[in-house]
């Protein structure tokens, strides 16, 4: 079942009305906040409990809102005031974004060994601190990348040198064919040689006997 409607009136319970003020408190400077950054709008909420207590908040210096806000109340008649009161408060905000501008540069200087005469010894020992972390960190990032480049070259020699070892045995095996080609050759020759010769008599080729000659005189007188 949902929440039943609470009638809007003074809550008489001292508890009961301190809880629900704290309660209430909360999602109002949450409501608040939420609105100021979704919206990116200048936001100054000021509340006072029944104990006189102050709760506020306010994404901006909460004096320049109010006399802002007094600004815009006082010239409201006028269309023109606003116009005023808007590019006064940018011009404002003009003047911090410049200030903070300087300050970088100031800082930059001073890091570039610049524009010291104006610094105390704090400040400078300061100075000098932060230089000292940013060399380390550098240094250190330095040493990494050295590092990772030589790992890097190492494996490259090894692949290089890998390479090198097939090539010549690729070379060594070209030039032993000429080698195996002729002896092949040689060979070759040598069996048609042999076979282009004539060791058989014609005679022991017909009815495929031979006799000598005196056998055949034998017979005859027989």
């Amino acid at each position: 079942m949902g929440r039943g409607k609470i009638e809007i009136k003074r809550i008489e319970n001292t508890t009961n009305r301190q809880v629900t003020f704290c309660k209430r408190r909360n999602g109002l400077l949450k409501k608040a906040y939420e609105l100021s950054v979704l919206c990116d709008a200048e936001v100054a909420l000021i509340v006072f409990s029944s104990r006189g207590r102050l709760y506020e908040y306010s994404n901006n210096n909460i004096r320049s809102t109010i006399d802002r806000y007094k600004k815009a109340c006082s010239d409201h008649s006028s269309t023109s005031t606003t116009t005023e009161i808007n590019a006064q408060y940018y011009q404002q905000e003009s003047a911090k974004l410049r200030q903070q501008i300087q300050m970088l540069q100031n800082s930059n200087r001073h890091l570039m060994g610049d524009a010291l005469s104006t610094l105390t010894v704090k400040e400078l020992k300061q100075l000098e601190n932060r230089l000292e972390r940013g060399i380390t960190r550098i240094r250190s990032k330095k040493h990494e990348m050295l590092l990772a480049e030589i790992e890097y070259f190492q494996k490259r020699e090894i692949e290089l040198e890998n390479e090198n070892l097939c090539l010549r045995s690729k070379i060594n095996d070209v030039e032993r064919l000429p080698q195996v080609n002729m002896v092949s050759g040689q060979e070759l020759n040598a069996i048609q040689a042999l076979a282009s010769r004539n060791f058989f008599n014609p005679n022991m080729m017909e009815d495929g006997t031979s006799y000598p000659q005196s056998d055949k005189k034998i017979l005859h007188l027989g």
